[in-house]
This record gives structure tokens, C-alpha cells and sequence, in this order.
């Protein structure tokens, strides 16, 4: 039986962190993400209960969230622990310029306000291995929108 994940992506919206989800975890992993709940009330609750349910039934979860604070990631490396889940993060360090280009080119639900964008980077917090990550990774995006993942711990 594989080991139980715990997946955090980090990032300013339009970083590409669910295209990321889509390529390399969909098939394997729970998506867990608060979009789901556009305008509920208590959405880091919700996000908790479907970690919670997910990884009680032994399903590995992928937070595809900004996550742009140490307390929010604290929140969900929590959960994951209570689990016995191994805490992976993929930080996709991204420009405001970039994301902000990236997102001109989304349509419809996908698209966020540029302010979306500038406020989570103010608040961004880059995660650090302090945190209690199994594995940190750095996620790039090169100019012909390929991405280079590189291993931080």
C-alpha cells in the first residue's frame, strides 16, 4: 500500500498550481481546494473536514490553495500529521509580473482580480523546511511556460 500524502501547493494565484494537480496528481490524490466553496462561510473548515474524511479513508490529499502563510500551512501540516501522512510542499515562485500575465490569458471561473493577486503577495510567507515538511520542492516557470522543479529538502 503506498505511503499517505499530504500535498500543499504554494503560490500566488495564476502560478499554474492546478495545472500542476491536473499533471502530476490527479490520478493518485484527493483535490482538496476552498474554490470549491466560493462563498461559504468557514472554508478552512470545510477544507479541514475533506482532509480529514480523505486521509481517514488511507487517500493521499493534494491542498491546492495559495497557502501564502506559515499558519495556514500549520494548519494543514496538522491535519496531515494526525494522519501519519508525509507533508510534501511545492512552492511556485512566480513574479506578480508573471502571474498577472498568466491569468490574462484564463477565462471565466478561473480568472481572479489582479488585486487577488497583489494581496496574497504581500501576505506570501515562502515556506521553509522549519515548517515540518518531508519534502520541500521549488517550482518554476521557464519563458516557454514549461515548468523546472527543483528539490529543497
Amino acid at each position: 500500500m503506498p505511503e499517505l500524502e499530504c500535498i500543499i501547493l504554494i503560490g500566488l494565484p495564476g502560478a499554474g498550481k492546478t495545472t500542476f494537480y491536473r499533471e502530476k496528481f490527479a490520478t493518485a490524490h484527493i483535490h482538496i481546494r476552498k474554490d470549491i466553496w466560493p462563498n461559504a462561510t468557514g472554508r478552512a473548515k470545510r477544507q479541514e473536514k475533506a482532509m480529514e474524511e480523505s486521509l481517514a479513508s488511507g487517500k493521499s490529499v493534494v491542498v491546492d490553495n495559495t497557502n501564502p502563510t506559515i499558519a495556514e500551512r500549520a494548519a494543514i501540516i496538522g491535519v496531515a500529521r494526525k494522519h501519519g501522512a508525509r507533508v510534501i510542499g511545492y512552492f511556485f515562485d512566480i513574479s506578480t509580473r508573471a502571474a498577472v500575465a498568466r491569468n490574462a490569458n484564463r477565462a471565466g471561473a478561473g480568472k481572479v482580480p489582479n488585486v487577488a493577486i497583489f494581496t496574497t503577495a504581500k501576505r506570501l510567507q515562502p515556506p521553509a523546511v522549519s515548517e515540518g515538511f518531508d519534502e520541500l520542492y521549488r517550482v518554476e516557470i521557464k519563458p516557454d511556460r514549461s515548468l523546472h522543479v527543483t528539490r529543497v529538502l
